[in-house]
């Protein structure tokens, strides 16, 4: 008697190269911008076009790009007019901006662009904070003992 086991287990990948996946630029110029695939050209490169992010339609390499999560609704080759259309109906670009992803990116961004001065005034304020939880802190262990 030969016994069948069939492993119902979940998919390992959940985020799949496919036409309409926003993607997010990794290297390059446009470093930090988001694409919507428009058609894979081949086993490493997709077409892909952002005309309301500032990335023009190019041919990209996946090493090139993260996959998102969002997907938008989009015909096989669709032109730029229709992509502009359709990411400005989705939400998706609304919803990318909540993720958590996105706000590291946004933090790390304004961080970097930083002035001396400012940096200076974080610090600043940064001690000040640990001063006011040193004596909380101070004042709990204090009422406890």
């Amino acid at each position: 008697a030969t016994f069948l086991f069939h492993s119902f287990e979940k998919m390992v990948f959940q985020r799949f190269v496919e036409v309409g996946r926003l993607a997010l630029v990794n290297t390059g110029d446009l470093e930090g911008k988001l694409c919507v695939i428009v058609d894979v050209i081949d086993q490493r490169r997709a077409l892909v076009d952002g005309p309301t992010t500032g990335v023009p339609r190019q041919a990209l390499n996946f090493n090139d790009m993260s996959l998102t999560d969002f997907k938008i609704a989009l015909p096989p080759q669709a032109r730029t007019r229709t992509v502009r259309r359709r990411m400005e109906k989705s939400d998706a670009l609304d919803k990318w901006s909540k993720t958590s992803w996105a706000q590291k990116l946004h933090q790390r961004t304004t961080r970097k662009n930083l002035t001396d001065f400012e940096r200076f005034k974080l610090k600043m304020l940064k001690q000040k904070r640990a001063r006011i939880v040193r004596t909380a802190m101070k004042q709990i262990r204090k009422e406890s003992a």
